[in-house]
């Protein structure tokens, strides 16, 4: 987990970078795409690039040991996978070189109320991870009620997970300060917040940190460092 005073809103662009998960998770993404990617990744010192699965292998081998970790996402977007499907997902993300697995949680059975399933889900993936990559849970926040996105946070820290997460990016809506609030007291501190979707510019990512966000999604991450000065 990423440790830094939560009001401290002058951050430099190193600082910040640090924080960013450099993105690329559309369905048209190609191959050139994540070249570039990794490139703009190790340049401007991003903590990870995010990719699809099936490209994690190829990201691992431009990157070859470069700093920038590999992140990949799990059950995407919607959540609605087996547990042993996602499983099996992570062993192979793993396998590529994945150090980072952001998972969609099974929403719909966390508004069923189905919470134990939901836990089994989420510690699947942590397990078969077993310290070789981090878990970040994502909620989907905008899907969610208030109440909805705590038991969220409670079922994850249970289920042994680094971080939770606020988006897919792909929903109704992406990161909101409210929803960061939520989440941050809801873990204490225990677990790291990733805010992703929607965060285009330094004013949006530095809000979301002040609120508790640990960690920054986005796709515009080259835009967010060079505004940090100007916007």
């Amino acid at each position: 987990m990423d440790n830094f005073d939560l009001k401290a809103l002058t951050l430099s662009r190193k600082d910040l970078a640090s924080r960013i998960d450099h993105t690329k998770l559309g369905p048209n993404i190609k191959l050139h795409d994540i070249k570039v990617l990794c490139e703009e990744a190790s340049v401007y010192g991003f903590a990870s690039v995010c990719v699809p699965p099936c490209y994690v292998e190829e990201a691992n081998m431009i990157l070859n040991g470069a700093p920038p970790k590999i992140c990949t996402v799990i059950g995407f977007p919607h959540g609605n996978n087996r547990t042993k499907t996602k499983i099996k997902e992570t062993s192979i993300a793993i396998d590529d070189g994945a150090t980072e697995i952001d998972m969609v949680m099974s929403i719909g059975l966390l508004k069923s109320d189905h919470l134990k399933a939901v836990e089994e889900d989420i510690t699947g993936v942590v397990q078969i991870c077993n310290d070789t990559a981090i878990v970040k849970v994502i909620l989907e926040c905008s899907l969610l009620t208030d109440q909805e996105i705590r038991s969220a946070c409670f079922i994850s820290q249970e289920a042994g997970a680094d971080y939770v997460k606020t988006s897919t990016g792909f929903a109704s809506g992406g990161a909101r300060v409210e929803d960061i609030a939520i989440m941050h007291k809801a873990v204490g501190g225990k677990l790291g917040i990733k805010a992703s979707g929607g965060i285009r510019t330094a004013t949006q990512a530095l809000a979301m940190i002040n609120a508790g966000a640990t960690r920054i999604g986005a796709s515009a991450s080259i835009s967010i460092i060079q505004g940090l000065n100007d916007d």
